[in-house]
């Protein structure tokens, strides 16, 4: 049985849906477990994935019996066979959040569907919780992006630019048996790392910088995602207390990062306690994490979810100084039962190159 399937058909009944369309690629392989590209069609009786000669071998090859999918090449497939796919099911749902306007008079003329609901992101808020495969890939991912810290701590040298550091964070991850990199490295050194989102440019490193790099491997599919700063040469006085609030308030808020915990709250403390030294947290002090690298739940000062049970998300705080520079730390952190499980585990020490 596709345990996936069925948390979803019980959450489309809880919203009154006897079907859905499904196209976001990434909730397609969410669903059958490989990447792919196509419609997924689910009502109460049957599990349809509709797609092209690109996949359909891969797809048939993969899936089992116990997936419960039917799989259609859409070459075969004639204009009165999408009529009926939904001629038993008065209210279907599509992912709002994803089709375009003209997907959607596409959906509405090909299947004839009377009564379209939005979903409210019920699968990416199924996406939420991970299940065991899920974790042990995120936990991989993690592994790999460690070993990727190490590697750069060893070959990050002044003159270096900062896209050559990230190109050979990419190959180094590649050799560890990685998919590549979970999104684009943000290697910031200098004035750079006060911007939370730098580009890597080729601006070389140099002596006194601060180098802030935002990072994680991808591993089947699934994401790490961690920042470390680390210094060139030397660091002031000042600058290690800036690291040191860092620092002290991710250790804290990770301990509170429990079962029921307020997202909201995890980030109103910490900006409370930037506030204290004047400083702010300009953005949220973490997210989910999966087969993308944001996803639900949201840690920010407005974010309405509590945190569950298996899982995944970021813990970054960082403090910035426009036009001087910038530090952040952040971890992936599955959520247990009990304590929280910090999955990368990279030295937090001030490591000076």
């Amino acid at each position: 049985m596709n345990l996936k399937i069925k948390s979803l058909r019980e959450k489309m009944k809880l919203q009154g849906l006897q079907g859905m369309i499904i196209e976001n690629p990434i909730n397609i392989r969410y669903l059958i477990g490989i990447p792919a590209e196509g419609t997924i069609l689910i009502t109460d009786k049957e599990n349809i994935f509709i797609t092209d000669a690109r996949y359909i071998e891969e797809v048939t090859g993969f899936l089992t019996i116990n997936d419960e999918f039917i799989v259609l090449d859409v070459r075969k497939i004639l204009e009165e066979d999408y009529i009926n796919f939904f001629k038993n099911c008065e209210h279907v749902g599509f992912e709002e959040n994803y089709i375009t306007y003209s997907r959607y008079k596409e959906i509405i003329r090909r299947y004839r569907i009377q009564d379209k609901e939005e979903t409210e992101k019920i699968l990416e808020k199924q996406r939420m919780i991970k299940d065991e495969k899920e974790i042990n890939n995120i936990k991989k991912a993690c592994e790999i992006t460690d070993r990727g810290f190490d590697f750069l701590v060893n070959y990050i040298k002044r003159g270096m630019t900062e896209r050559r550091i990230a190109l050979e964070l990419q190959k180094f991850f590649l050799s560890e048996g990685a998919d590549g990199i979970a999104f684009e490295t943000i290697v910031a050194s200098g004035a750079n790392s006060s911007k939370p989102h730098a580009v890597p440019e080729n601006k070389e490193v140099r002596e006194g910088d601060i180098i802030t790099i935002d990072f994680g491997a991808k591993y089947n599919g699934y994401v790490a995602d961690m920042t470390r700063t680390i210094f060139v040469g030397n660091i002031t006085d000042e600058t290690k207390r800036l690291y040191n609030l860092v620092l002290q308030n991710q250790l804290r808020s990770i301990k509170e990062m429990k079962v029921g915990t307020s997202c909201k709250m995890l980030a109103r403390n910490v900006d409370s306690d930037f506030y204290l030294y004047n400083y702010n947290l300009i953005h949220a002090l973490g997210h989910g994490i999966g087969l993308e690298v944001h996803e639900m739940p949201y840690i920010s000062q407005n974010s309405t979810f509590t945190l569950k049970e298996n899982m995944v998300v970021t813990n970054e705080p960082g403090i910035y100084i426009k036009g001087k520079c910038g530090i952040r730390i952040e971890d992936t952190i599955l959520i247990t039962e009990n304590e929280p499980e910090i999955l990368t585990k990279s030295s937090k020490d001030i490591i000076i190159i």
